[in-house]
């Protein structure tokens, strides 16, 4: 098994990297001329949604199964949130359907502001314990790269990615839409007359 030592900084970069990834598939996917990008996202993007979660959920048990750092109380909330999208999403893959965004928008956004509100606890310790009722501190950081990456921060990747990838996959379907309109409009008055 891979230390810790060498593991958290590995997935601290790969938490970056799928939120600039993301960023970047968005704004590409909105240039002019992009239309085989807008198709591919449009036709593929639960697949790295699967990834991101699955990496996360597997990232969890690697911290809390062999690293034997306890989970908190909003590090619970957080794989409740995690654990159903890699399920949800693999199951629409595996079936071939496209899942509801509803249910990945309500979910990641969910999982995003209970990250969100984890991380500023770590950042400012300070103030009252929402979660003191644990065996452990929601102000503990057990993990710490690069200065502020933290378990909660890579959570918040992992939930910003998905919603960022549903956003790009409800965006490319949109823009090909409208790129079709044009081309149907005029079809459809020249058949009528």
């Amino acid at each position: 098994m891979i230390p810790e030592e060498t593991f958290s900084p590995i997935i601290a970069v790969l938490a970056l990297t799928a939120v600039a990834l993301c960023v970047l598939v968005i704004v590409l996917a909105e240039l002019p001329g992009q239309e085989n990008l807008r198709a591919f996202i449009h036709g593929h993007a639960q697949k790295p949604m699967l990834a991101v979660a699955a990496v996360a959920m597997l990232s969890s048990l690697y911290y809390s199964d062999y690293a034997h750092f306890t989970p908190c109380e909003l590090c619970w909330y957080q794989r409740i949130a995690m654990y159903p999208l890699v399920f949800l999403i693999g199951t629409a893959l595996v079936t071939r359907t496209r899942l509801d965004p509803r249910y990945i928008l309500v979910i990641a956004g969910i999982g995003l502001g209970i990250s969100i509100y984890h991380y500023q606890i770590e950042l400012f310790p300070n103030q009252a314990q929402v979660c003191s009722g644990g065996v452990v501190s929601c102000s503990v950081r057990f993990v710490e790269e690069m200065g502020f990456i933290s378990i909660p921060f890579m959570a918040g990747c992992g939930f910003l990615s998905i919603l960022l990838l549903q956003f790009a996959e409800w965006r490319s379907g949109r823009l090909l839409a409208a790129e079709e309109e044009p081309v149907r409009g005029p079809a459809r008055k020249a058949a009528t007359s």
